[in-house]
């Protein structure tokens, strides 16, 4: 927090106009943009959630990895180049800029706020979540630290200070992975290695087990369970947020509602259930949908192909992008299934995002597993910063540059009023895995932008009509299908896979409206030159 502080410091200098501000001045090397990229890419969802989704659901979850990273690989075929082309310094500058609407353009700027919320709080949670298990701080003092730290830095440098922070710490995150992950690989010995490989059902506990649940949760007890100062009886029991339980050695472990433990029947299957809905290949191709074309739909991620001096060094950024995030993405499958063998109670308690942090004390009791759980707490807070800072520069642009014709000065107070939006919205949370909940916000710019981007770009008869149609087909029925699944009745069997990861409805719907809508409209003369622009140097 510190280094990000003081590269912010550094960046006041170079800070006189939104251009600077918003994609500093155009200048950032393919180099030092792609660094930037994996940095501010590589999230909370990444370095902590990937891994706690795989104790909690099993080795398939590590599909959601192989679509963040299948998505830049097509960022690169379709839309790095082409967007850089356009001149545009944000999404909704780009749509403006290519079909002439300004209706299309605050839809735009709404679609780039719920996608900026949604991956934003995340963010937020997971920084109170980690710094309160490693420290016993409370909760809120990570949200605050968090939200100080990234809207300060954006505030003194803008997206210049944020490329150098992001790039910077893109390498601190691979460090601070992938030492720990190696250590703790030797240091757990072969049977734990072979336990890992070779996962059995959570049953029992195997020794005296403190248990802190996070969110209200109900659980089935077969046996009588005798805890310090707590009998539980057979049958269902309901648990509150907060609660601790002490859990004695040889106890049964609780069956939590809904869930599977970790190494259970089905734990090892190489494809993602959804909610346990029963339907593996439709909820493994759904998260496939939603990683891969949201990555292209991203507002944060889409601003840093603009800071490219020209198209040719936006596609080269995007070509070293795809083998750095590659790199870091061997190493989440290491804390699942590591996690899944020696801290499975994980799962009844929600905490399965800390599994990272949780895992060296297990190894290592003395200053080696100190050591490890500081490295990864720092390379957490990382994650957070980095992928925070492009997400609240894409709020306020959206505020202060789409909606509202603002100066520097405004996208200034624009960025501290949104980062205190977002901390009261952290606060509370704590019910949704982080890794669910970013994916939503790729299911949204999936349905959204991945369907505006890929025509507009591609397709010369798009008409302003046809985009604000799909649009808001995609983002009704991806943000429909989110609120039932937070909020409504639990669905049965293929509903539920689709309320819950929606792309397979949303996104061929949004590009069927956008391709009927602007079919039986006619395309004004001038989109063809607007097409050339994006294609030609």
């Amino acid at each position: 927090m510190a280094v990000t502080l003081f590269i912010g410091l550094r960046g006041v200098a170079a800070m006189r106009t939104t251009s600077d501000f918003l994609v500093a001045s155009r200048h950032a090397t393919p180099l030092l943009n792609s660094a930037a990229l994996s940095g501010e890419y590589l999230s909370a969802a990444s370095f902590l959630g990937a891994a706690g989704l795989v104790v909690k659901y099993g080795v398939g979850a590590l599909w959601y990895l192989v679509g963040f990273a299948a998505g830049y690989i097509m960022m690169l075929a379709l839309v790095a180049a082409p967007i850089r082309r356009s001149g545009a310094l944000t999404v909704p500058d780009f749509v403006e800029a290519r079909l002439a609407s300004r209706p299309l353009r605050r839809l735009a700027a709404a679609a780039v706020l719920v996608i900026s919320l949604l991956y934003l709080v995340p963010q937020f949670h997971t920084s109170g979540l980690v710094l309160s298990m490693v420290s016993g701080t409370p909760y809120w003092v990570g949200v605050v630290l968090a939200a100080v730290a990234v809207s300060l830095t954006l505030v003194l440098g803008g997206m210049r200070a944020a490329t150098y922070v992001q790039a910077f710490q893109f390498v601190a995150k691979v460090v601070l992975f992938a030492v720990p992950a190696i250590w703790l690989l030797v240091g757990v010995g072969s049977v734990a290695r072979s336990e890992a490989m070779h996962p059995v059902a959570f049953h029992h506990f195997g020794h005296a087990t403190t248990v802190v649940f996070r969110q209200n949760v109900i659980v089935e007890i077969s046996e009588p369970i005798h805890a310090p100062g707590l009998l539980l009886e057979p049958g269902p029991h309901r648990f509150h947020a907060g609660q601790r339980v002490v859990f004695p050695a040889g106890a049964e472990a609780p069956r939590v509602d809904g869930l599977s433990a970790p190494g259970a029947a089905g734990w090892q299957r190489p494809l993602f259930d959804i909610g346990n809905y029963g339907h593996p290949l439709l909820s493994t191709l759904s998260v496939l949908l939603a990683t891969a074309l949201g990555t292209m739909g991203l507002p944060h991620v889409i601003m840093r192909f603009h800071t490219s001096p020209d198209g040719t060094a936006a596609r080269r950024a995007a070509a070293l992008t795809v083998p750095l995030v590659g790199m870091f993405y061997l190493f989440p499958g290491i804390y699942g299934v590591l996690g899944g063998a020696l801290v499975p109670q994980l799962y009844l308690s929600g905490d399965t995002d800390t599994v990272v942090v949780a895992l060296p004390s297990q190894v290592h009791l003395g200053w080696q597993g100190v050591v490890l759980t500081g490295m990864l707490t720092a390379g957490a807070f990382a994650a957070i910063l980095t992928s925070s800072l492009g997400l609240l520069l894409a709020v306020s642009g959206a505020i202060s540059h789409d909606l509202i014709t603002g100066s520097l000065g405004r996208l200034r107070v624009t960025v501290l009023l949104s980062a205190f939006v977002v901390l009261l919205l952290s606060l509370p949370f704590g019910k949704l895995d982080a890794g669910i909940l970013v994916t939503w916000a790729f299911t949204v710019a999936a349905s959204t932008f991945s369907p505006l981007l890929i025509l507009g770009i591609w397709w010369s008869r798009l008409t302003a009509a046809g985009a604000i149609a799909g649009v808001l087909v995609g983002l009704l029925i991806s943000s429909g299908a989110i609120t039932l699944t937070a909020f409504g009745p639990p669905l049965p069997g293929w509903f539920g896979v689709l309320a819950t990861q929606p792309a397979p409805l949303s996104v061929p719907l949004a590009f069927a409206t956008m391709i009927g809508v602007s079919l039986r409209g006619r395309a004004p003369e001038w989109s063809r030159t607007a097409m050339l622009r994006l294609h030609l140097d």
